[in-house]
C-alpha cells in the first residue's frame, strides 16, 4: 500500500510537507500548493523555474517523490468561457515538470458549474479530449476529481465524461460528496450519496482521496472529520475498493486545518505546526483504520 497526502495539507513550506512526511514514515507526497523559501506559494507546474528547481533537490535530499501533481487544470475556479490556452500553458507546464520528477498522475478537473441550465458539454468534453491526450502522449496518466466541477455534479455526469474523454482515469474522493449536490435530481437537490458515486466510477479509479465529512444543513457547509468518523462512507469504500484488488495509493486531504486558498503574507508559515500534526494524525488514524479493515473487511 502506497499513501501519501495532499502535501499543503501537511504545511505550506515544502520542507513542512517533507517532514509531516518523513514523520509518517512514508515516501510520497501528491503535490499541490508549495512555497519554497524567496518565492511566492504557487501549484507545483506554476512555479518558477528557479523555485522548481529549489523544490527538485530538497525532495532529493529528503527522498521523498511526488507521486500525483494535484494540479489547477480545468479546477472548481477556471470557467469553461475561459480561453482554452490557460488551460493548454497548464498542461505544457505540468507535463515536463512531471518527467523531470519521476511522476506519473495528474489530477484534472472539468471546470466550474454554470449557473446557466447549458453546461456547454460538449465543449468540456473536447477540451479534456485534448488535455488527456496531451498527458496520454507524454506516457502520463490524467485522472479526473469528483470536486465542485461538471464530472462531479452527479454520478451520471461523472459516467457520461468517462465515456466521452477516452483514456481519463479517476480519483475518487471520499468525502466531496457529502457537500456536493446531486444535479440529476430536481430541486430542492439532495446532497450526493458517496456510495452510489463510488459504485459509478470504481472500475476507472486508479487513485483515493481520503477525506471525511458530515452535511450541517443549519449552516449549508460540511464539517470534517476524521477517516471514518464521517458520512463518507470511507471504511465501506475501501472494503469494496480492497476487496476488488485495488492497487493504487491512498492519498489523505484532511481539510480540518488547511485554509488552501490563503494567500496573505503569512500564509506560508503561520498554519505549518497546526497542519502538520493534524496531518500526522490524520495520516496514523488511516493507517490503523486499513489495518482494521483488512484484518475485519465486514
Amino acid at each position: 500500500m502506497i499513501y501519501c497526502g495532499i502535501g499543503d495539507e501537511g504545511g505550506n513550506l515544502l520542507g513542512s510537507q517533507i517532514a509531516a512526511t518523513r514523520e509518517l514514515g512514508w515516501q510520497h507526497i501528491e503535490a499541490r500548493n508549495v512555497t519554497v523559501p524567496g518565492f511566492p506559494k504557487a501549484n507545483l507546474h506554476d512555479l518558477p523555474e528557479a523555485a522548481f528547481e529549489l523544490a527538485v533537490q530538497e525532495l532529493g535530499s529528503a527522498g521523498v517523490k511526488i507521486y500525483g501533481f494535484a494540479s489547477t487544470i480545468g479546477n472548481w475556479a477556471k470557467r469553461i468561457e475561459d480561453p482554452f490556452d490557460i488551460t493548454l500553458a497548464e498542461v505544457a507546464r505540468a507535463i515536463p515538470r512531471m518527467q523531470r520528477l519521476g511522476t506519473r498522475y495528474v489530477r484534472i478537473m472539468s471546470y466550474q458549474v454554470r449557473s446557466e441550465a447549458d453546461q456547454l458539454e460538449e465543449e468540456r468534453f473536447r477540451r479534456l479530449r485534448e488535455v488527456t491526450r496531451r498527458f496520454l502522449d507524454a506516457g502520463l496518466q490524467p485522472v479526473h476529481e469528483n470536486c465542485m466541477n461538471y464530472g462531479g455534479m452527479s454520478p451520471d455526469h461523472a459516467r457520461r465524461l468517462l465515456a466521452e474523454v477516452p483514456g481519463l482515469k479517476w480519483v475518487f474522493d471520499t468525502a466531496n460528496p457529502v457537500f456536493n449536490q446531486d444535479w440529476s435530481k430536481p430541486a430542492p437537490r439532495p446532497q450526493q450519496d458517496p456510495w452510489e458515486f463510488w459504485t459509478a466510477v470504481r472500475d476507472h479509479t486508479v487513485h483515493i482521496h481520503i477525506k471525511d465529512a458530515r452535511w450541517v444543513p443549519a449552516k449549508r457547509d460540511a464539517d470534517y472529520h476524521w477517516p471514518g468518523e464521517g458520512d463518507g462512507a470511507v471504511r465501506r469504500i475501501l472494503a469494496d475498493a480492497f476487496a476488488r484488488g485495488y492497487a493504487g495509493a491512498l492519498s489523505i486531504e484532511p481539510h480540518m486545518v488547511a485554509v488552501f486558498h490563503d494567500t496573505g503574507p503569512n500564509a506560508a508559515s503561520a498554519q505549518d505546526d497546526a497542519l502538520r500534526s493534524n496531518y500526522v494524525e490524520y495520516g496514523q488514524r488511516l493507517m490503523r483504520l486499513v489495518q482494521e479493515i483488512q484484518k475485519s473487511p465486514a
